[in-house]
């Protein structure tokens, strides 16, 4: 069986101290492959994050809500595969 079903890369930030939590978040979204997705588990609405990804890297995300508070919220993050990117980012995708 050759299926590919590899573990998603996750990140719980309620066990990370606010001021670290987006740059960690960043890295590990650097690092992640076109096609391919993570986690986010959150104590709040995640929603100055997205609108950070919408801004800084417009068309290279998904985001899809999987929970929705009151108490957690967790988010799939995907990285899309159209990989074009016109921006001013510096990354050499």
């Amino acid at each position: 069986m050759t299926e590919q079903h590899q573990e998603k890369p996750s990140i719980d930030v309620r066990v990370i101290p606010p001021r670290e939590r987006h740059p960690r978040i960043f890295g590990m979204l650097g690092a992640l492959l076109p096609g391919k997705s993570m986690l986010i588990t959150s104590d709040h609405d995640p929603r100055p994050l997205h609108y950070q990804l919408e801004t800084n890297f417009p068309g290279q995300f998904g985001w899809d809500y999987l929970e929705q508070g009151p108490e957690v919220w967790r988010v799939e993050i995907d990285r899309l595969e159209d990989g074009g990117c016109d921006c001013c980012c510096g990354s050499d995708h």
